[in-house]
C-alpha cells in the first residue's frame, strides 16, 4: 500500500486545493499566551491598510510551543515559510519584506515545509 498524499487526502474529501497566498497564525492556547491575537489583528488591519490581497487565517497547535507565536506564509513564487516568536513588528517585517517584496525574512524562519 503506499503513502497517502495531501491531493489524496483532498480528493477523498471532496476539499479543492487552494493555492492562493495565505498567512497561518498559530491560535492555540500556548500561541495567544505568547501573543498570537495581536499578531494576527496585525496581519489582518494591515493587509487590508495596504490593499495586500493575501488571506489571512487562524490555525491550532504544530506542536512547536517554544517558538510561538508561529507563523506560516505561503506567497506565490516563494516556498511555504515558518516564522516563530513573532511579534507585531516582525509581522509588519513579513509584510513587506516576504509577502510584497518576495523575500524571506530569514532571521525568524524556524521551517520550511513541503507543499505538496
Amino acid at each position: 500500500m503506499s503513502k497517502l498524499t495531501k491531493d489524496d487526502l483532498d480528493a477523498a474529501s471532496g476539499a479543492p486545493r487552494d493555492d492562493r497566498p495565505y498567512i497561518k497564525v498559530g491560535m492555540s492556547s500556548c500561541g495567544i499566551a505568547a501573543g498570537a491575537d495581536a499578531v494576527f489583528k496585525v496581519f489582518k488591519a494591515e493587509s487590508e491598510k495596504r490593499k495586500i490581497d493575501i488571506a489571512i487565517k487562524q490555525c491550532g497547535c504544530s506542536g512547536a510551543c517554544h517558538a510561538e507565536p508561529l507563523v506560516e506564509v505561503f506567497a506565490e513564487g516563494l516556498p511555504s515559510v515558518v516564522y516563530g516568536r513573532v511579534t507585531s513588528d516582525i509581522a509588519l517585517r513579513i509584510l513587506e519584506e516576504h509577502v510584497r517584496d518576495k523575500r524571506i525574512v530569514q532571521d525568524f524562519v524556524v521551517d520550511m515545509p513541503v507543499r505538496r
